[in-house]
């Protein structure tokens, strides 16, 4: 991979309050080698010797945006789930449907699309909460892993990175009814044939890394959780949990083990700094201390929480109290970094009836560092000498951002003002379109495939 010098207008650099006008970034092997912030405010003329091979990146430059939290096959339920009545558990039931018709050909076909449309909003590294993992009735394809290495494979062809949190899914509730229907090809029996199936997938590319997830205390056996806890650790990759993202959750678990989900999960040694819990909506107050005090990261999909009606969570306690914040797009009903960011703030209002929670930077660094860090990937999300080189610029001259300063880009950008993206060096994205991937052609036929 050849060296190439990038002239960014403005650039987020980090410990940064706000952007940085003038920055030369420069990069090789997929690395930035260097960032130079130009002395006096402003560029030399194009002209300049120094600069006349630099690309130039006209608008705010940033790190790649981390999507802590997807599952790629709920995008095909987009526009078809929103109107009605109901709640999360008749928004389930369609789910299944989706989720019943997907084999490995067609979640590629889906999940290539998918990934691709996050590239297109900046996204260069996603966390798949993957727990599709077998055919009808639960039976094991031949190869036990091939719904994950479509995956792998998917993001590869989208051109971005991906950490494969393989999920533990064996319950459908958390007094253990069986699984049923189509959540019988989530389940692999026990924690322990979970294990053995997780370390037969072991995919060399360099793009993807193997994680860990309990998909929830509804879905993870009390007995069993030690044991998902105790792969990941031994392994020391990430591991994900979805946590009192409904008040049914919380009062199933008092009622069968007489404490909240995050007690349950801190009992069972769960909790720490290479754990995230997803949603987070409702803790309780000693909640929030255990997850803060154990330094277990929290991912926010405010879109996601908002569609399903699950409610607002407690995001400033939560980060006060010690919990890194990283963003996710969850159901797909959204995917755009920038809306998950600004929401943060803007929901927090909401609830408190207050403006001016979190500042600009806080968002900048739950979008991308922070994200990357929660997958895995803690050489990622900062415009700095060493990291990976990943770039996304955007607009600030569109119909959106037209008189926005720079620093105000989170409150004002959307996905569709990302113009270009470069990912370990290779630009994947120029001028808004994606280099290899007719995104909306593929979303309408994957997306036609699953549902017609």
């Amino acid at each position: 991979m050849t060296a190439t010098r990038w002239l960014a207008e403005y650039a987020w650099l980090p410990d940064h309050a706000e952007p940085t006008p003038d920055v030369l970034i420069e990069t090789q092997d997929g690395r930035i080698t260097a960032v130079t912030p130009l002395v006096g405010g402003s560029a030399p003329a194009a002209g300049v010797e120094v600069l006349h091979d630099a690309v130039r990146l006209p608008g705010l430059t940033l790190p790649g945006l981390a999507n802590a939290h997807s599952h790629a096959f709920h995008r095909a339920l987009r526009g078809r789930t929103h109107d009605g009545r109901g709640d999360f558990w008749t928004w389930r039931d369609r789910m299944y449907e989706v989720a019943a018709r997907l084999d490995p050909d067609s979640y590629l076909a889906l999940a290539r699309a998918a990934y691709a449309e996050m590239a297109l909003a900046g996204i260069t590294c996603v966390g798949e909460f993957h727990y599709l993992h077998h055919g009808p009735g639960g039976i094991p394809y031949a190869d036990p892993n091939a719904m994950g290495a479509a995956l792998v494979e998917a993001a590869a062809h989208a051109g971005i990175r991906i950490t494969l949190l393989d999920t533990c899914y064996l319950t459908a509730t958390v007094d253990g009814e069986p699984l049923v229907g189509p959540q019988t090809r989530f389940g692999d029996g026990d924690a322990l044939r979970w294990a053995e199936r997780v370390d037969g997938f072991a995919p060399d590319d360099t793009h993807a890394r193997v994680g860990a997830a309990i998909h929830s205390v509804r879905a993870v056996p009390a007995g069993q959780l030690a044991t998902v806890a105790g792969w990941a650790d031994r392994r020391g990759v990430p591991l994900h949990v979805h946590l009192s993202e409904q008040p049914a959750e919380n009062d199933a678990c008092r009622a069968a083990h007489g404490c909240t989900p995050t007690r349950l999960l801190a009992d069972r040694g769960v909790l720490g700094r290479h754990t995230t819990a997803v949603h987070a909506t409702h803790p309780t107050g000693a909640d929030v201390t255990l997850l803060g005090d154990s330094r277990t990261g929290v991912c926010l999909c405010p879109t996601t929480e908002r569609d399903l009606a699950d409610g607002i969570g407690p995001a400033r306690r939560l980060a006060e109290a010690g919990s890194p914040l990283s963003l996710g797009s969850d159901s797909h009903a959204v995917v755009d970094l920038f809306e998950e960011a600004r929401a943060v703030e803007l929901d927090e209002r909401l609830r408190t009836r207050r403006r001016g929670h979190f500042a600009p930077d806080e968002l900048v660094t739950a979008a991308t560092v922070a994200g990357h860090a929660a997958l895995g990937w803690g050489d990622a999300g900062r415009l700095s000498v060493g990291d990976r080189a990943d770039l996304v610029t955007v607009r600030l001259d569109g119909v959106r951002t037209a008189g926005v300063p720079a620093v105000g880009a989170f409150f004002a950008a959307t996905a569709a003002d990302v113009t270009q993206v470069v990912v370990d060096g290779r630009v994947v994205v120029r001028d808004g379109r994606h280099l290899t991937v007719d995104v909306p052609a593929e979303l309408h036929d994957a997306v036609k495939e699953v549902t017609s």
